[in-house]
């Protein structure tokens, strides 16, 4: 998968982004393993800019790594400095599970209320109502009214 090829200013405001994040993965001696190709891929996908450290004191070492994490993982190389390494690549969107059996949520209603004098604005309130509740007309919220259950009553089997 190659690389994603950003413009100059998209870098530039990714390395803002990442000035203040914290290194999520680091690469040891062992240098760059399934396992932690692995882990970069899933915190570029919880993520989507990560920081990486890499502790190995070649340059040249630190520049493969970091070319090769960009080119097989399909993300965006932002910054190289010392032994931190930056990348970025879009976080995939996932779908939202509609649930049948959920009941609607809080609604907010505005409710005017006139002014017995005439020539004032009416005042404005801003009134949540819940899932049981109503808004009467004068304005006044109520729980609603549930239908009575009625007892079923089993007959005597002989």
């Amino acid at each position: 998968m190659p690389q994603i090829q950003l413009t100059i200013a998209e870098r530039k405001a990714h390395r803002a982004q990442a000035h203040h994040l914290s290194p999520v993965v680091m690469i040891g001696n062992d240098g760059l393993t399934a396992g932690v190709k692995k882990e970069v891929d899933a915190a570029l996908d919880a993520h989507g800019l990560i920081k990486i450290r890499v502790l190995g004191d070649d340059r040249t070492q630190r520049e493969a790594i970091y070319q090769s994490l960009a080119d097989e993982l399909g993300a965006a190389p932002i910054q190289h400095i010392g032994k931190l390494l930056v990348l970025w690549r879009p976080t995939p969107t996932k779908p939202k599970a509609l649930d049948e059996d959920r009941k609607p949520g809080p609604r907010d209603f505005k409710v005017l209320k006139y002014s017995t004098r005439g020539g004032q604005r009416p005042e404005v309130k801003t009134l949540r109502v819940l899932g049981n509740q109503r808004l009467t007309p004068g304005g006044q919220v109520k729980r609603a009214k549930k239908p009575k259950q009625k007892s079923i009553k089993k007959g005597r089997q002989t």
